[in-house]
């Protein structure tokens, strides 16, 4: 068995009120085992026979849209994968811990374009990525960036799930 982390996007918030507890006797049924979350906002460490880590995640999305009703997607990464993303997160050791995100995202895209729009950008955020994964410095404050308007505008980086480098590494702690 290996062990996953599965970081889900729109959990807790615009409606879409999941309880934890819920989510691990969902996917527990569905033989994930050695379910844990972490922290209430979609965070699910669990241990599954090794598998792509796209096809675990869709089989989560299914889950969590035919038991719960809504749609979502879940971004897995293993425990080395998570670690290659905080590792390779080129703002993780001069930045504000909680001000440095990464951006799991959905599939993955088209990195040459993003690169174009970060080199245009005007914001304060430093951007970064890397095939499945934008790195971001919100150096100006998360609540008041217009990155992800200027993102989606620009229809560059896709469906995406953030966490800060302090939530990564507490996940990758707790992934032993």
């Amino acid at each position: 068995m290996t062990r996953y982390v599965a970081l889900l996007g729109s959990i807790n918030v615009g409606g879409n009120r999941l309880k934890m507890a819920d989510l691990r006797e969902a996917l527990e049924r569905e033989d994930f085992e050695n379910v844990e979350t972490v922290v209430a906002s979609g965070n699910v460490l669990f241990d599954h026979d090794e598998r792509p880590s796209d096809g675990l995640g869709e089989k989560i999305a299914y889950v969590v849209r035919d038991r719960f009703g809504f749609d979502t997607f879940a971004a897995v990464r293993s425990r080395d994968e998570l670690a290659a993303s905080i590792s390779g997160n080129p703002f993780a050791e001069d930045g504000e811990p909680k001000q440095v995100h990464t951006l799991f995202l959905a599939e993955p895209f088209d990195t040459k374009a993003f690169e174009d729009f970060a080199a245009g950008y005007a914001g304060p955020e430093r951007l970064a990525c890397a095939v499945r994964e934008i790195f971001v410095d919100f150096c100006g404050g998360v609540a008041d960036s217009k990155l992800g308007q200027a993102m989606s505008k620009a229809r560059v980086g896709g469906r995406a799930t953030a966490r800060n480098i302090n939530s990564l590494r507490r996940i990758l702690d707790k992934m032993g």
